[in-house]
């Protein structure tokens, strides 16, 4: 058997040492492994050098117990925890609000994030022509994960029980409000009435957000000149506006639209940004190449590029006019 005797490395302080070189544990007996410089990690002042163990344990402290893998292991499991579950995550609170105009049974779908204190954005959102569905709430929740009141309001009376089953009743509840344009306006005051009312909203940020059908109540309900601050079409449904609706018209609009729209074509299109751009309201138009009507429920790979490019435009212009 080896009788030499083992040694360890022994640390000793130089106020100014000629390198930057260390030594660790030998990786056999009779010297030291040289460590390659690293200043990032190894102090300029120390230094090692061979010691046996026996004196290198009698010169060590009583207090001084090497941190080996058992004692680091649940302090790093502890702190791994606490990075992992982090601050308390906003969690989404929705709710059906109960309202009316006139005589007529309303319901909205509001939804939030718990988290946010204060007064915040709102986004009064308008369905398209198959009235309050499960898309719908969906998408009210898209809006909602920005930080904002996300608001659907009720156009058809959802709250009474209408909800079209069909093409043919879809095109008979729009016919209803496009026939009486003072009509569509009304109801969709009794929307943003009930919106900006709740504690949670500033009332001088709400934009609108309307899809399909949802799109030409908000050219009609922005001719009111309600304090919108953005009035966003997505795929709207752009028919027989009156000759001057923008003159009175607030805040900014972004017209997002599918350039093979059959139903509604860009020259439906332009007839309201001619409008726009007479009454000197700032808008934004992008046209989606490859892209028909609806494109919110994409049906080919080009709605499906729309559908994601409207969301993040839609998204970035909010950002810039709410700052959040």
């Amino acid at each position: 058997m080896d009788s030499r005797p083992q040694t360890a490395c022994r640390i000793s302080v130089q106020k100014r040492p000629p390198r930057h070189t260390a030594y660790a544990l030998p990786a056999r007996r009779g010297g030291c492994k040289r460590i390659k410089d690293h200043a990032r990690f190894i102090p300029r002042s120390i230094w090692t050098s061979p010691l046996p163990r026996a004196r290198l344990s009698e010169k060590a402290a009583p207090r001084e117990v090497p941190m080996t893998m058992p004692r680091m292991l649940p302090a790093f499991l502890a702190a791994a925890f606490a990075l992992a579950i982090g601050p308390a995550r906003a969690e989404m609170k929705s709710q059906w609000l109960k309202y009316s105009h006139g005589e007529t049974k309303l319901k909205a779908y509001m939804v939030y994030e718990d988290q946010v204190a204060g007064r915040r954005p709102a986004v009064l959102m308008i369905h398209a022509r198959e009235g309050i569905t499960p898309k719908t709430l969906r998408l009210a929740e898209t809006w909602a994960k920005l930080g904002y009141v996300s608001f659907a309001a009720d156009i058809f009376g959802y709250g009474q029980g209408v909800l079209p089953k069909d093409v043919a009743e879809m095109q008979a509840q729009t016919a209803i409000y496009t026939k009486d344009r003072a009509l569509m306006r009304a109801r969709t005051q009794a929307g943003f009435d009930a919106l900006v009312k709740n504690p949670m909203v500033d009332a001088s940020k709400v934009a609108l957000i309307g899809y399909c059908f949802g799109g030409a109540v908000g050219v009609e309900f922005g001719a009111t000149g309600a304090p919108l601050v953005a009035n966003v079409a997505i795929h709207g449904s752009f028919r027989d506006h009156e000759a001057g609706w923008a003159k009175n018209a607030k805040g900014m609009y972004l017209i997002l639209h599918g350039a093979e729209d059959e139903g509604y074509p860009l020259t439906t299109v332009d007839r309201v940004i001619q409008e726009l751009r007479a009454s000197k309201v700032p808008f934004q138009l992008e046209v989606y190449s490859g892209t028909g009507h609806g494109f919110s429920t994409p049906k080919n790979k080009a709605e499906e590029r729309a559908n994601a490019q409207s969301i993040a435009s839609t998204t970035r212009t909010l950002k810039e006019l709410f700052g959040i």
